[in-house]
């Protein structure tokens, strides 16, 4: 005798039909409740406690907006850190913003001019706060292999940087790196006077 393979649903799940078609459980199946109801008894069966200054910063460091100021081979390197392979989404950082406006992480990838200051502090100033910056490779970092009059030793020189990424080019592991140093940094709260204490420069 054959027996039936599919066991009998449990009150209050939804059943397939013999067409495939799902069927919702009744209000009736719920106790007289329907979805939203039996949801909204379910949050009221625990409760979360923290304090509003973490949950801020929490949200704060999953939710940054880069806005990406690539000017050389760095910038190459950027691009692969927001590709499939290392996916810089899963640290919820993917919503590339390229106006200032709509920005709260600058990332600084390449070789900064003198003519080009002005346009980086412009670009500081118009972003969201709180912002942060990020500075990657060693020609943002400290001017490169650039020793020459044309070339700004280093984008902390016009605007305050949180974290310097070495390399030439770094590598999309180390500026990953770089991006959970500052989300650490976030969380933590930790003090940074060297963006309270930042005066734009005279001749900007």
């Amino acid at each position: 005798m054959a027996q039936n393979s599919n066991p009998a649903p449990h009150e209050g799940s939804a059943v397939i039909t013999a067409q495939g078609n799902l069927v919702a459980p009744t209000a009736e199946a719920l106790g007289g409740m329907s979805g939203t109801q039996n949801v909204n008894d379910m949050s009221r069966s625990f409760a979360l406690t923290t304090r509003l200054d973490s949950i801020i910063a929490w949200g704060r460091k999953n939710a940054l907006w880069p806005m990406p100021y690539g000017t050389a081979c760095c910038g190459i390197e950027l691009m692969s850190v927001m590709g499939p392979k290392y996916d810089l989404a899963r640290f919820g950082a993917e919503v590339v913003r390229f106006s200032p406006r709509q920005s709260d992480l600058l990332l600084v990838a390449g070789t900064i001019t003198e003519k080009m200051a002005p346009v980086l502090v412009r670009i500081y100033r118009q972003m969201l706060e709180p912002k942060y910056v990020l500075s990657m490779g060693a020609c943002a970092s400290s001017g490169g292999f650039y020793r020459a009059y044309h070339v700004l030793q280093g984008c902390d020189k016009v605007v305050p940087v949180d974290v310097y990424v070495p390399g030439c080019p770094p590598t999309p592991e180390a500026v990953l790196d770089g991006v959970m140093a500052l989300q650490r940094m976030i969380a933590t709260g930790q003090p940074r006077p060297w963006r309270d204490n930042w005066k734009a420069p005279e001749y900007v």
